[in-house]
């Protein structure tokens, strides 16, 4: 038996003889084969081995915690991503694979505050995004998961995805979080009078809830409903009169009743909150337009299109002014630039028409 563990020691440290006797790009090499392979186990010493000699190779590091992970050694993986960001701060993969462990290790507060400046980063990556909503889910958060969700189901048409967010929300019970969540998917995906109910009732559950009666004056909107859409706007400004949505909303309504100064208020306050946003500023170009302050409109709507050159409707209100101030050549050259656009758009939604087919 003794000369069994003799054998044992014996080939232990001819391993680790030959271990030492590797260069470091011969340890690493080997590390990343074996790793790549499915061997993490193996790839792990060798990892050790090269970081002894090299500690100050951050991506290797990062890939030993990778080797961690897999094995499920969470809290030594941590502290190698951890070790991994002093050199590389601003590392968003190093940093999700630390939120990784530590949300597998069952640390769910801190793989959030991890995942924040990752998803900031990475604001259109689905994983980050559906982790740190779960993050929140779990601290029953349900707040922020709207916030971080909303905006993501809006540029997305998945009910169903939504509906498995809604689920969840809804499972100690109704909630006006949950009921708004869904309503943006809906919204989303036009199905306008169910979006109409489900913001109903948020709002019925939680009327101070934030962007609720935006929400619903849009879907108001969308069907038709414009003094229902007026009082929803009216609603959301009174609770944060800051809301560049309805402001724009209630502005275009009050052009619309031809309440020209009332309607200006309203585009000036959402420019304080969106400065040089060009749809805001090419509705004060149109007002002025319209009381006959062609000078004023020429110099906004020629400043708008210094920034926003695609802009069609700036470009036909241009024209315009242009001729009312007998310019016919430029308000030629506007009409001529009204058609390229025109055309241009057409052929692109042509060929995204093909591609769906």
């Amino acid at each position: 038996m003794a000369k069994l563990i003799w054998l044992f020691a014996g080939a232990a440290l001819a391993a680790s003889i030959a271990v030492a006797q590797e260069s470091p790009g011969q340890l690493v090499q080997r590390a990343l084969a074996l790793h790549q392979s499915g061997d993490p186990e193996k790839a792990i010493p060798l990892y050790r081995e090269f970081l002894r000699l090299q500690p100050q190779e951050a991506q290797i590091r990062s890939n030993l915690g990778a080797a961690l992970a897999s094995t499920g050694r969470y809290d030594e993986a941590i502290t190698e991503y951890r070790q991994a960001l002093k050199s590389l701060p601003g590392d968003p993969s190093i940093r999700l694979n630390l939120s990784l462990s530590l949300y597998k290790s069952g640390q769910i507060s801190e793989a959030a505050k991890e995942l924040e400046p990752v998803h900031s980063a990475q604001p259109n990556n689905r994983q980050v995004t559906d982790l740190l909503a779960d993050c929140w889910l779990r601290q029953g958060q349900n707040a922020k998961v709207i916030g971080l969700l909303g905006t993501a189901l809006l540029e997305e048409k998945n009910l169903d995805r939504g509906q498995q967010i809604i689920d969840r929300i809804l499972r100690n019970g109704d909630s006006a979080e949950g009921r708004f969540l869904m309503a943006t998917a809906k919204l989303n995906a036009m199905d306008f009078n169910g979006a109409i109910a489900d913001l109903q009732k948020a709002a019925e559950l939680n009327p101070n809830l934030p962007d609720v009666y935006y929400f619903l004056g849009v879907a108001h909107k969308e069907v038709g409903d414009q003094a229902a859409a007026r009082k929803d706007f009216e609603k959301e400004i009174a609770q944060n009169p800051n809301d560049f949505g309805s402001n724009l909303n209630l502005a275009l309504m009050l052009k619309e009743d031809n309440d020209f100064e009332g309607a200006k208020r309203l585009l000036g306050r959402a420019l304080r909150v969106r400065p040089g946003d060009p749809g805001a500023l090419y509705q004060v170009a149109a007002i002025d337009l319209a009381t006959g302050k062609i000078e004023e409109a020429r110099i906004e709507l020629e400043g708008i299109l210094k920034n926003s050159p695609q802009f069609i409707e700036a470009h036909i209100s241009l024209a315009t002014v242009y001729y009312r101030l007998k310019r016919k050549e430029d308000g030629d050259r506007e009409k001529a630039l009204v058609q390229q656009l025109n055309a241009e758009k057409e052929a692109k939604e042509a060929q995204e028409k093909n591609k769906g087919r």
